[in-house]
């Protein structure tokens, strides 16, 4: 429900090594969300052998949002309402990824918390209540209260930056056909997951430095 490739300027994962970790875990969807693009997602959907859902981290001024099932990308900078209006007119489910998962870095956090007020997640789909890379266990009993409370349905991803990440956080879920579909038999699935070691953040931070090293 969270996976990044190539196409994320944090990222280095190839989307062949995505498909074929995917078929040797047993995995028959991700959801493709790269940060400010979904030209990864698109790639991936042409060729991948199993269901990909189109997605976009998307970060607004208010902190980071996801979109799901995109047919159009979305820039970053918007403000929250902007970007939640252009997720919906594309007909797509808007969710937060990691609402509590910024505890080392309080300007971040403090951002993130934004996005928390009645206003915006009235407008909210989907919560991540499990991310495989937010290391406090608090930050997941708390997003798992918050969708409770506001009735939304409660998802996890890997938030997977490296091949070895993916899967680590999923849902079994029935086969779903659509975005309604899909809010419907989320909210009757099962989460799974574990938490990721924090030594992964330096693949990220690696492969940060070398896009920015080779201008990309």
């Amino acid at each position: 429900m969270h996976v990044h490739t190539c196409y994320s300027i944090d990222c280095c994962t190839p989307l062949d090594k995505i498909v074929n970790h995917c078929l040797e875990a047993g995995i028959n969807c991700v959801a493709i969300a790269d940060h400010n693009t979904i030209a990864g997602a698109l790639k991936l959907k042409e060729f991948a052998p199993f269901k990909v859902i189109v997605a976009e981290e998307i970060l607004t001024t208010a902190g980071e949002l996801m979109g799901l099932f995109l047919t159009e990308e979305i820039p970053k900078g918007l403000s929250a309402e902007e970007t939640i209006a252009r997720i919906k007119s594309q007909g797509g489910l808007v969710g937060i990824p990691h609402p509590f998962g910024r505890p080392a870095f309080p300007s971040l956090r403090a951002k993130q918390s934004n996005l928390l007020s009645d206003k915006i997640l009235s407008q909210v789909d989907v919560i991540e209540v499990f991310n495989s890379r937010t290391p406090f266990p608090s930050s997941s009993t708390k997003a798992r209260r918050l969708a409770l409370e506001h009735g939304k349905a409660a998802s996890a991803g890997s938030d997977a930056h490296t091949v070895r990440e993916i899967g680590r956080a999923y849902v079994e879920m029935l086969e779903f056909n659509g975005p309604d579909d899909f809010l419907n038999c989320l909210s009757q699935g099962r989460i799974f997951g574990r938490r990721s070691n924090p030594l992964v953040h330096l693949a990220s931070t690696r492969a940060k430095i070398r896009k920015r090293f080779q201008g990309v």
